[in-house]
């Protein structure tokens, strides 16, 4: 996936929120001559512990199966926007009727092939990002916070930005200061 981002953008500036910020760091880190700068949102750099990957990898799985028995991408929606990752997202900023349009075999191959437990610990290679990379995440979201302010201190030329009253989606929930953020990291 990353590599398809990759042939399609070109070299240009990147920006990814959570599975996105994982495929575009993969990226950089694969051709970083590709990525001029890098924009991570409420990412990580992966799983470290080989046994908590694998049993990431599991439960990713085990959800997938339970979506493709039941078919019902809508109830699946409400279920992932209900979970406490989203538990500071207005209701309205959510775009569940968007995120409904997936398909359950699209949303069961995004888990098992893209999700965090598939994901290399690419915690070591983050010294070697060579390009300016702002890491943000929102100030309510405490894992994620926690893991822009150690991914930040890793990557030689980072900045890292927490957005105050937000959580994960912090793109979404403060939209207005997450725009101005970024434009001024591209400008």
């Amino acid at each position: 996936a990353a590599e398809r981002i990759g042939e399609a953008g070109g070299r240009a500036d990147y920006l990814g929120y959570s599975m996105g910020g994982r495929l575009c760091l993969h990226l950089a880190l694969a051709h970083p001559g590709t990525v001029r700068r890098l924009v991570l949102v409420s990412a990580t750099a992966g799983i470290e512990d080989p046994e908590a990957r694998a049993a990431r990898r599991q439960a990713d799985d085990q959800l997938a199966s339970e979506l493709e028995a039941s078919g019902d991408v809508a109830a699946f929606v409400a279920r992932w926007l209900a979970s406490p990752l989203f538990a500071t997202l207005p209701s309205d900023r959510g775009f569940p009727d968007a995120r409904a349009t997936n398909t359950a075999a699209g949303l069961a191959s995004s888990l098992r092939q893209c999700g965090t437990g598939n994901q290399d610990d690419l915690w070591p290679r983050l010294p070697e990002l060579p390009m300016p990379v702002l890491v943000v995440a929102g100030e309510a979201d405490e894992k994620y916070a926690a893991l822009a302010r150690r991914m930040a201190g890793a990557i030689p030329d980072a900045q890292l930005a927490l957005l105050e009253g937000a959580g994960h989606a912090c793109h979404l929930e403060q939209p207005g200061r997450f725009v101005s953020l970024v434009a001024t990291f591209l400008a």
